[in-house]
């Protein structure tokens, strides 16, 4: 099992100040959040894109690459990419390149957004949405896969012996999740593909994202990728921590009485009842957290939000030391405990990567135009016999 953090990049005021900080200001601190995340045992930090006030996160590759410079072993991803309003050239080009910038550190999850007025913004309709994160993950999916690819659809100009570089590192595609907060088609659609599930599992009742994971169980096993129990899943969480239950609640109300979101709403404990979210001791923390594997599950990765809501960065730090000290090795002593052994291994780049060479080296494309024309289709990544004997010397 995975553990980490995920951020939507909301600028929100924090109530008990009337602080807001810059855009700078929180720049600066998530930076210093994803390497806290790494620094207190963690394994992954997730980063959203927006691009509209009140969040700062419109280019999450930009940041996630200075974030894989500043660190080691934390794996990166995002909360979501939008696959509807960027173009899957751009998807494809800018993930391969943090790929290798991380050297494998990194996967990413695709959305389509819930945010109606960036549509326009980048040339397109909401109303189209769904065809929009169909027909464009499909044309990203082959991206990663071909050399060269002759494509035609609906939503942008046609690609004749495109190629798009850098080619993915070992030529490897990232490992791709599906993240949705309600639809089934998403979960369909990552069935179809036999990608990963991931499930928002934040603001709705458990019995929502059960239906939800279990039709993405059964669709991934009627596709032929592996049985129920071997599906990848991903889920949200939401916490705040302190020593003790009572010192959690009379810390966190405040913020949760003014979010944006469930502000002026039920109160902090009816939301936490009805939902995911855990505002307590970190033995509370725990004991909710392994709940959600009765309901939806052994699953692949955990990651929590804790940085919303007008946090001061100082707060969210220290509940990351809590996160990372008390809770998350129990966690993981018990997730292993209780796993069923048919369960699949969380991905990683170099699972990815023995599942599709074993024992031999990797292929590490090499461009020569001399070798083909990509104008006519032909691949500039076509290997001389002497390459492939190179890189494959058991099967000359």
């Amino acid at each position: 099992m995975q553990f980490g953090l995920f951020s939507v990049s909301d600028i929100t005021r924090d109530p008990t100040t009337d602080y807001t900080p810059s855009e700078a200001e929180r720049i600066e601190a998530i930076v210093k959040i994803a390497q806290k995340t790494e620094e207190v045992g963690m394994d992954v930090f997730a980063i959203g894109e927006h691009h509209n006030p009140p969040f700062f996160s419109s280019a999450p590759t930009t940041l996630l690459a200075y974030i894989a410079a500043t660190t080691k072993r934390l794996l990166l991803t995002t909360s979501t990419t939008l696959i509807t309003t960027n173009d899957p050239v751009r998807v494809a080009e800018d993930y391969a390149m943090l790929q290798h910038l991380s050297k494998g550190r990194m996967d990413l999850m695709l959305g389509r957004g819930n945010t109606a007025p960036v549509y326009p913004w980048f040339g397109q309709d909401i109303r189209q949405s769904l065809p929009l994160a169909l027909e464009n993950y499909n044309l990203l999916h082959r991206l990663w896969r071909e050399d060269v690819v002759d494509w035609k659809g609906k939503f942008r100009g046609p690609l004749q012996g495109f190629t798009a570089v850098p080619r993915p590192l070992d030529d490897v595609p990232p490992f791709v999740w599906h993240g949705s907060i309600r639809t089934p088609e998403i979960a369909e659609q990552a069935a179809y593909y036999g990608d990963g599930f991931f499930a928002n599992n934040i603001f709705w009742p458990k019995e929502h994202y059960m239906r939800l994971i279990r039709f993405y169980r059964q669709r991934y096993a009627h596709y032929g990728h592996g049985t129920e129990k071997q599906a990848i899943v991903g889920l949200g969480g939401q916490a705040y921590l302190a020593k003790n239950s009572q010192d959690a609640k009379k810390e966190f109300r405040p913020y949760f009485n003014a979010a944006p979101v469930y502000g002026n709403g039920p109160s902090m404990e009816y939301f936490a009842e009805m939902t995911p979210l855990t505002v307590g001791s970190p033995q509370e923390v725990i004991d909710k957290t392994l709940t959600f594997r009765e309901h939806f599950g052994d699953y692949q990765r955990q990651l929590f939000l804790m940085d919303h809501a007008g946090l001061p960065v100082g707060k969210v730090l220290d509940q990351l030391e809590l996160l990372g000290g008390e809770v998350i090795p129990v966690l993981r002593k018990e997730t292993a405990a209780r796993q069923d052994p048919q369960t699949a291994p969380a991905p990683t780049h170099e699972l990815l990567v023995k599942a599709k060479y074993g024992d031999k080296p990797a292929r590490q494309p090499r461009p020569n135009a001399n070798r083909g024309d990509n104008v006519t289709g032909a691949s500039p990544y076509q290997d001389t016999a002497q390459d492939v004997a190179a890189e494959y010397p058991s099967m000359f």
